[in-house]
């Protein structure tokens, strides 16, 4: 079995002008939301084997605020420049390169992609996923190469706006 978590990155901050949007860091509801689902994640037992993110800020922070909270080591965050401005088939490339090791990886990274290759991989519409949201997909194989294309199961789509209630 296999697992993949896409994470989507918390919410960015447009304050600061003159930043690229490779350098936005997150807003003070980006900050707050990811503590709010680290801790889910850290409740539930979840740990990856390994944590790939994008390099762009916003996702470098939510990836290491991420594995702060649930105890993976920060230096191990595999950063890869593919999940950045990046497309389905760079999503594959990265998958189909992981050792087989690896039972369950986290990625971290940006609409519009990641919202299309959890559609993909899991057959289901997502249609987006919102700032800090995790999709779960289990697939029963013994390699990330062996995926197939609608295949995966979604054991679960969370992010803070459902728990909104339970954030005031």
């Amino acid at each position: 079995m296999k697992k993949i978590y896409l994470i989507r990155h918390a919410k960015s901050s447009w304050k600061e002008e003159g930043k690229s949007d490779f350098e936005r860091g997150l807003s003070k509801r980006g900050k707050e939301d990811l503590v709010f689902m680290a801790k889910r994640l850290h409740f539930f037992g979840v740990m990856p084997d390994l944590i790939l993110s994008s390099p762009a800020k916003r996702a470098k922070k939510t990836a290491q605020g991420i594995a702060k909270i649930i105890g993976y080591n920060q230096s191990d965050i595999s950063y890869q420049e593919s999940l950045y401005d990046s497309s389905y088939s760079s999503y594959r490339y990265l998958l189909d390169s992981l050792d087989e090791r690896y039972s369950s990886i986290f990625i971290v990274a940006h609409n519009p992609t990641i919202t299309e290759v959890g559609e993909i991989l899991s057959g289901a519409i997502l249609t987006n996923m919102p700032t800090c949201s995790i999709v779960c997909i289990e697939f029963n194989i013994k390699s990330f190469k062996e995926i197939e294309e609608g295949k995966g199961k979604i054991l679960f789509f969370d992010y803070p706006k459902k728990h909104k209630s339970s954030l005031l």
